[in-house]
């Protein structure tokens, strides 16, 4: 078996490539194919745990998605690099699933060269195993100063001898200098990959782009073989933007419940909180500067979500007058959770000995102290909540799966405890309440995923991420040209 590679480059980040490689994915599957998702590099606080070499590491959500939608085992060798930041100049480098300190001292450009052989050679096994693999590009192929280095566009195309697909965000305007621009940019063999120009998230009458397309045909000899109108309510998780409200899958019907997420700046697993999109009567909000103050007040539920650097987040939460409103709303009754730095926060200290994060107070709304260790925990988790109390009662005797991503190792404040404070742990080392049961904390992502959970907190269910992925397969085979994505295949069907 030798697969056939199909690439989607994108003008920008943001220009559509995740979601349209995970349609192409589940598209090309329900063809009967087996289908991997590959991106070589992925820059992103949104992981996934998954099976490696070592036992279990993490990729980029994105390919943990798009494996799934693919119906395949997601894989390390999915996304063989990646990128955590941790700060505006620096990230944790995570090859092959596991953290290398070494590479993450590695200044960028000297850092492909080193990486770039297990790039390959995870993409090389994947075209051995595979029918088709749907290669996702990073940004723009075009970025000039960074041709040389390249490790996750032009560089992959070549080796993978991928057919590629190019696409825009149209709704920004300019998207036809940003499709011939990128395509000018590249080196003539490249610009002989470029299968097609996609157009997505329009809005309006598309008979109004010509003669533009044609134009641009002339121009470049390739055609525009997709017009992707706006579609906000696709279901799929956010891989690094926060959600719009018009993402709501219910966007219109009654307010029941209003949840504020506190976003700040190395926010992580974001996508977990995709779900609740999805509710009816759930309103979600983000709550990053005092400006969002009114609407984190007006909350019933305020969420401290996961962070790749909780101490320099907890630093920002301060500065932004955030941990005041925080503490109100506890104060008032209101509920909160906190998930793995999130969690941290909430309890008196965070202590680095090694420096792996950053020493800090916490909020002290939990008596618990969080010690930073040098090894990472990653691992699957299957839990079962006892006993719970107040707000959050409803989640008593709920079983769940979820997934752990954390430095920090954290226990109950032996002095308080001892002076009478109230701490319940309600899943063994992994979740903890106060006395009054308005304030929960656990290290476990993925609580809003399950259907067991939702059901029992607002006593709905929500489309299931095959549901999803059948829709966005659906929608690229509605608005590609008729036949084009079985040409794009075609070697794959003469093996």
């Amino acid at each position: 078996m030798s697969a056939s590679c199909i690439m989607v480059l994108g003008t920008s980040s943001g220009a559509g490539k995740s979601w349209l490689t995970t349609a192409l994915c589940r598209h090309y599957s329900r063809q009967g194919l087996k289908v991997a998702p590959f991106k070589a590099q992925n820059m992103s606080n949104n992981a996934r745990v998954v099976a490696c070499a070592s036992g279990l590491g993490e990729i980029g959500s994105a390919q943990y998605f798009q494996a799934l939608a693919a119906q395949a085992e997601p894989d390390v060798r999915m996304n063989p690099l990646l990128l955590k930041p941790e700060a505006d100049t620096r990230s944790q480098v995570v090859l092959l699933g596991q953290v290398s300190q070494s590479l993450s001292d590695t200044p960028w450009r000297g850092r492909s060269e080193k990486v770039w052989p297990q790039i390959a050679a995870a993409l090389d096994e994947l075209i051995l195993e595979n029918d088709i693999v749907v290669i996702e590009g990073a940004g723009s192929p075009a970025e000039i100063n960074l041709m040389d280095s390249d490790i996750v566009n032009l560089r992959v195309a070549r080796h993978a001898n991928a057919q590629c697909l190019l696409v825009t965000d149209i709704d920004k305007g300019g998207a036809f200098a940003h499709l011939y621009g990128t395509w000018a940019l590249l080196p003539v063999q490249d610009q002989q990959r470029i299968q097609g120009f996609v157009l997505n998230k329009f809005r309006g009458d598309a008979s109004l782009l010509a003669p533009a397309p044609e134009m641009l045909q002339g121009l470049t000899g390739v055609p525009t073989v997709a017009v992707l109108p706006m579609w906000w309510q696709h279901g799929l998780p956010e891989e690094d933007g926060m959600f719009d409200e018009r993402s709501r899958a219910s966007a219109s019907g009654a307010v029941t419940k209003t949840v504020a997420v506190i976003a700040y700046p190395r926010i992580s697993n974001l996508d977990e909180f995709q779900p609740l999109q999805n509710v009816p009567g759930v309103r979600l909000i983000w709550a990053r500067n005092p400006a969002d103050l009114a609407g984190l007040q007006a909350a019933d539920w305020v969420i401290l979500p996961g962070s790749k650097q909780t101490s320099a987040d907890l630093a920002w939460l301060r500065q932004q007058g955030l941990d005041a409103a925080v503490a109100r709303h506890a104060a008032q009754g209101g509920a909160l959770l906190g998930i793995c730095g999130g969690l941290q926060m909430l309890g008196e200290a965070l202590i680095d000995t090694h420096g792996v994060d950053g020493n800090a107070p916490g909020l002290g709304l939990l008596p618990l102290v969080t010690q930073f260790a040098q090894d990472k925990t990653v691992s699957k988790t299957e839990v079962l909540f006892g006993p719970v109390q107040g707000l959050w009662s409803a989640l008593s005797g709920v079983k769940l799966a979820g997934y752990e991503i954390h430095h920090g190792q954290t226990q109950g404040h032996s002095a308080m405890l001892a002076g009478g404070s109230v701490l319940r742990e309600v899943i063994p080392g992994l979740a903890w309440q106060n006395g009054d049961g308005q304030v929960l904390g656990t290290y476990l992502h993925g609580l809003f995923e399950s259907p067991a959970v939702l059901q029992a907190l607002f006593g709905a269910q929500v489309p299931t991420l095959a549901t999803v992925f059948e829709g966005l397969a659906d929608f690229i085979e509605n608005h590609f040209e008729a036949d084009f994505l079985k040409r794009l295949a075609a070697p794959a069907r003469q093996n």
